[in-house]
């Protein structure tokens, strides 16, 4: 993977694990310990273990070639004879294999393909910097001092640039965030992506069976998927569905939805759409907790398009392997730490707990237990097991293995939900800072824009090309509810940026250095 470019972040995450060590000169033998690099004792491990089956049928290969040279024409008309004797055992053997892949075939499930996505990128009349943010949220006279300086506090806090955007909506004084302006803002977001996708994939629009769109905030009559069928004129046995509520990590929730559908509908295409509305979700109050969503949500979207076409595997940039989700709703706290609510004064937001940070990471560890053995070597689920092993048998201080999640994946999507969502993820996943480098340059650019944010830290990885065949990505991302989802995508080949794609103009500026 390439390391090259790697941000320069204050205060920057975990170190690699290697530690500089100063060995002075002496007659004695070096202390092996201190001296070998453990990382390559390590990948040696990880090496023998991944391999070890391999490594047992080679001497039963061997031993089976020397047998087969040494046979002569003799040994081999006494085998046919033997063959003709037991001619019926081996039809009906034959037989049963013949059937059992039959039924291998099919009913293992379809792969689904990654032909092409694409993110929008709004008009740079809409870009929000802090001190304008700041001067306007003053002018609208609905935030007490106290409000304003919080806010501006965690605006410098945020992780975010001066080149984020905000609905036209709230660029107006007084703002006006109305039902007609609300639709505006999906309209351009979704139909924007929309164009970039069927422009670089040439696909005709009728030619879609499944569409899927998520929208958590803003969910009018009629839906947000019916007005993607009315502009393009989607063909009318369209399987179409609407999602809403289901926080910032409906984007991949939408992906498994789609990925269901494309089991049971085969030889189609399917579109999946995923952003949130702001114009009619900007809190206008004094709760502390309800301004933050505030400073951090900003617009964008999304559009991919997936097939289950063996034809499309040639021009697919991805393959989908895995979708695990985890779901903590049953938990009182889990479910209310993102609540959409009124405040005292009567205005709607959505607030934000002070727990929310450990219910993630709740979250996040039941997820990749569960899909840590669909990706872990063997090498490493083993390491995990045997601690886990000792620490119940022996009730010992040991420390529990965290599986390095480096030798499944080879670039990591983390939510783009905040800057201290990443430092944890960075922090408890033991990643480098190159890792997150895509999570905390699209927040900076970008903000916070929900379900679709994954989409743009995917962008710029390829605008960076590091992209190559082979590679495997982690998508992680969190919602209400409360939910952890991932997604796991192989590349088909070397990836490059599409056209029109969010980094286009800008990538050779990232990554820039964050203040601390």
């Amino acid at each position: 993977m390439e390391q090259g470019g790697t941000p320069t972040v204050a205060g920057g995450g975990s170190g690699s694990g290697s530690v500089g060590v100063q060995i002075q000169h002496s007659r004695r033998l070096p202390d092996f310990l201190q001296s070998v690099n453990l990382k390559y004792v390590k990948l040696g491990y990880h090496y023998l273990i991944s391999n070890l089956l391999t490594l047992c049928f080679i001497p039963l290969i061997a031993v089976i070639s020397v047998e087969v040279s040494q046979m002569n024409l003799n040994d081999l008309r006494l085998l046919w004879l033997h063959l003709q004797y037991n001619l019926v055992s081996i039809i009906i053997c034959s037989a049963i294999l013949v059937f059992g892949l039959t039924v291998y075939i099919m009913t293992r499930p379809k792969p689904v393909y990654l032909v092409d996505y694409a993110c929008y990128r709004p008009p740079d009349h809409l870009k929000a910097p802090f001190d304008r943010f700041m001067e306007h949220s003053r002018i609208t006279g609905d935030f007490d001092e106290s409000s304003l300086e919080f806010q501006r506090k965690i605006l410098e806090r945020s992780g975010l640039g001066d080149e984020t955007y905000v609905p036209k909506a709230m660029h107006n004084i007084p703002p006006t965030p109305s039902m007609a302006v609300a639709r505006e803002e999906a309209q351009e977001v979704m139909f924007g992506a929309l164009d970039i996708l069927f422009r670089n994939t040439n696909i005709n629009p009728k030619d879609i069976g499944i569409l899927v769109v998520n929208c958590s905030l803003f969910n009018p009559t009629p839906s947000l998927s019916a007005m993607i069928v009315n502009k393009y004129k989607l063909r009318g046995n369209i399987r179409s569905f609407n999602l809403g509520g289901m926080g910032c990590s409906a984007g991949v929730i939408a992906v498994d939805l789609a990925k269901d559908l494309l089991q049971v509908h085969r030889n189609t295409y399917a579109v999946v759409v995923s952003t949130e509305n702001i114009t009619q979700n900007w809190y206008f109050g004094n709760k502390k907790s309800m301004l933050i969503p505030n400073c951090l949500f900003r617009v964008g979207g999304s559009a991919l398009l997936l097939s289950n076409k063996s034809k499309d595997r040639r021009r697919a940039k991805y393959k989908l392997v895995h979708v695990v989700r985890t779901h903590r709703g049953a938990d009182d706290k889990a479910f209310r730490c993102v609540y959409q609510e009124q405040d005292d004064a009567g205005k709607t937001g959505v607030s934000l707990s002070k727990d929310l940070m450990a219910i993630a990471g709740g979250a996040l560890k039941t997820n990749i237990t569960t899909l840590g053995p669909l990706v872990l070597p063997i090498s490493e689920q083993l390491l995990f097991f045997v601690t886990l092993l000792v620490k119940k048998l022996f009730n010992s201080k040991v420390k529990p293995y965290i599986p390095d999640f480096k030798l499944a994946f080879d670039h990591f999507c983390i939510h783009a939900g905040g800057r201290a969502v990443i430092d944890e993820l960075e922090k408890n996943l033991q990643l480098l800072p190159v890792h997150v480098e895509a999570s905390r340059m699209t927040l900076h650019r970008f903000g916070n824009t929900s379900s679709s944010s994954i989409w743009y830290e995917l962008a710029y990885i390829e605008a960076k090309g590091r992209m190559r065949k082979g590679h495997r990505v982690w998508q992680i991302a969190f919602g209400s509810g409360f939910k952890c989802n991932s997604a796991v995508w192989q590349a088909l080949r070397n990836v490059r940026s599409s056209c029109n794609g969010p980094w286009e103009d800008c990538i050779d500026k990232y990554p820039v250095r964050l203040s601390a």
